[in-house]
């Protein structure tokens, strides 16, 4: 939209419309005082809630001349509204600040700052409520308008969240060393026609091509950076409490999820006791069946919500205990009870890509080959190879009905042991 600023400088002599909003700054020493912060974060909910657009700043909006802002409030300008995006609208609303100069009809040159908002995947609330956008103006939603907008962006749309656009997302962070292995000898030899197949690329209603949700948590380096949240809290403490005096080690996991579950296993690894007997040959009784960790970090990371952008996948570690948090309710129909003997995805593109990774562990045991099983065994081998070890079943539970629980058992320290 508007990709040079030839296209924009002659949309903003055209006037707003749905797809572009023109915005004038006050100042009050080195504050931005006007428009109103809540005002203004009214404005980009309702773009984000309708369709993609740019807010243009440093243009009246009356007669579209460009005044421009000056260079030393460039800086400011941008924190005012980051902080607007980032405070004042839920979920937080993620949008590409970029600064412009150009050339007035008076042969002056200005600098804009040109806002690009796109779609957004979430439902977005502001200061005022709920807005949508009519042509130049936004409007409240009726009750009717925002329930249908919150069922379309929700998992239960025909498209399914994770296989939904970003338009915000550039095309090239999708780094070809990371979908090259999902290629088989029937892809496609064109890359694009390739990764609109796999759906790693998707068309949104615009007829725009960019990611999606799965191209950006399985080929991207940081997902993270446009899916908020997108990656596993890793925190060990000492004892058996939580509180940050007793933390031990602590790391946000990110990256692609492959990696993210790799890695997430190492930390396990890493914090973990291991007790030695010796009877007479000597053996090693880990905290954990890391066959049963690894089952569950697969679990939590492929079938977490990944439409809830305030909570991410939570990994807690305990002398007593493991703690694994993963966002959302179980799918369907299914129960806690049920779990060993069912099998559901709500995340389907992503299972079934990550059911094409290589193991990234040599001496994991068992007969695995990929990360994800399709056969339903995951939930199984947590509970038996859990059990097997500690003695004690692993518990499953939903808090608030909208996180799943995970809590496995720490082997007990042999007798003599501290």
């Amino acid at each position: 939209m508007f990709e040079t600023t030839d296209e924009l400088l002659k949309q903003i002599r055209l006037g707003e419309d749905s797809a572009l909003e023109l915005k004038s700054l006050d100042y009050k020493g080195s504050r931005i005082s006007g428009p109103h912060r809540d005002s203004m974060a009214d404005e980009l909910a309702a773009m984000a809630n309708t369709a993609s657009g740019v807010f243009v700043l440093g243009v009246d909006d009356k007669s579209g001349s460009i005044v421009g802002v000056p260079e030393e409030k460039l800086d400011a300008v941008e924190t005012w509204m980051r902080g607007i995006c980032n405070d004042l609208i839920t979920p937080a609303l993620v949008c590409r600040i970029r600064k412009v100069p150009v050339i007035t009809d008076d042969d002056v040159e200005l600098i804009i700052v040109r806002v690009d908002v796109p779609k957004s995947l979430y439902v977005h609330q502001s200061p005022g409520g709920y807005f949508h956008r009519i042509g130049s103006s936004k409007r409240q939603m009726t009750p009717d308008i925002l329930a249908r907008l919150f069922q379309q962006r929700s998992q239960t749309r025909i498209i399914r969240f994770d296989e939904q656009s970003v338009p915000i997302a550039p095309r090239d962070c999708l780094e070809k060393r990371r979908w090259e292995k999902f290629k088989t000898p029937l892809s496609p030899d064109n890359d694009e026609e390739f990764l609109l197949k796999l759906r790693l690329l998707v068309q949104d209603e615009d007829g725009k091509i960019c990611p999606s949700v799965s191209g950006l948590l399985m080929a991207s380096e940081q997902p993270d950076e446009f899916i908020t949240n997108a990656f596993v809290q890793a925190v060990a403490y000492r004892g058996t409490e939580r509180n940050a005096a007793y933390q031990l080690d602590a790391r946000d996991i990110v990256g692609p999820l492959d990696v993210q579950i790799a890695d997430a296993c190492r930390f396990v690894e890493k914090n973990m006791k291991v007790y030695a007997l010796k009877e007479p040959a000597r053996r090693d009784i880990p905290h954990y069946a890391m066959q049963a960790v690894f089952e569950a970090l697969v679990n939590a990371v492929a079938h977490r919500d990944y439409s809830i952008q305030s909570s991410k996948v939570r990994l807690h570690m305990f002398s007593d205990r493991l703690e694994i948090f993963s966002p959302g309710t179980i799918p369907n129909t299914m129960t806690i009870e049920s779990l060993p003997l069912r099998q559901a995805a709500r995340n389907e593109l992503l299972t079934s890509l990550l059911a094409r990774c290589a193991m990234p562990f040599e001496d994991y045991p068992g007969d695995r080959r990929f990360l994800m099983d399709k056969r339903g065994e995951g939930v199984p081998i947590i509970l038996s190879e859990s059990e097997k070890l500690s003695g004690r079943l692993p518990k499953y539970r939903l808090i608030d009905d909208s996180e799943l629980m995970l809590t496995i058992f720490a082997t007990r320290p042999p007798r003599g042991e501290g």
